[in-house]
């Protein structure tokens, strides 16, 4: 949903109060994310999990849900913003600061039945050119991942494989 026509600065937009759901800035434009259901939640919680409990401890990674990362001219909340540990930036008590400032390393979009997977394809493509060096885009409905890397065609994963990469449902 396009919040705003009115071209606002990405100064003026942060400068705005967050919404619920999170509103994106992207190409001057304001776009407020689709409130996610059931099966979007679960997913995305079982993966930051997963990515977390495989990657926190030994401090090579974490996996944020909903984290706004602003950087060229946008600022977006992928659904899971996974950030190599050294990529963190921490404040003075150890804390990770809240503005990010970078692209994310890795991207993961789940899309929402209502959600235009192009928009989502231009986002990952977007944070490519910008840094990040993985994305996926999921699709619950048919358990299916399209999987961007820098200067690849994109690689479709679909039924059993799709399994290694997605947590079981049950």
């Amino acid at each position: 949903m396009i919040l705003a026509k009115t071209p606002l600065t990405l100064a003026e937009f942060l400068d705005l109060p967050e919404t619920e759901p999170a509103s994106e800035y992207i190409e001057g434009e304001i776009l407020q994310k689709t409130m996610p259901k059931t099966k979007h939640s679960r997913l995305q919680l079982k993966l930051c999990n997963a990515i977390n409990d495989a990657a926190e401890s030994v401090l090579i990674a974490y996996a944020f849900p909903e984290l706004r990362c602003t950087f060229g001219n946008r600022s977006i909340v992928p659904d899971i913003a996974i950030l190599l540990w050294e990529n963190i930036q921490w404040d003075e008590t150890g804390e990770p600061i809240d503005d990010v400032k970078v692209a994310p390393d890795w991207m993961i979009e789940i899309l929402s039945p209502d959600q235009s997977p192009n928009r989502v394809t231009q986002k990952i493509l977007y944070s490519l050119q910008h840094g990040t060096q993985l994305g996926w885009m999921l699709d619950p409905s048919d358990r299916s991942i399209v999987v961007f890397a820098p200067n690849q065609l994109p690689i479709f994963v679909k039924g059993a494989i799709a399994y290694l990469f997605l947590p079981p449902l049950r």
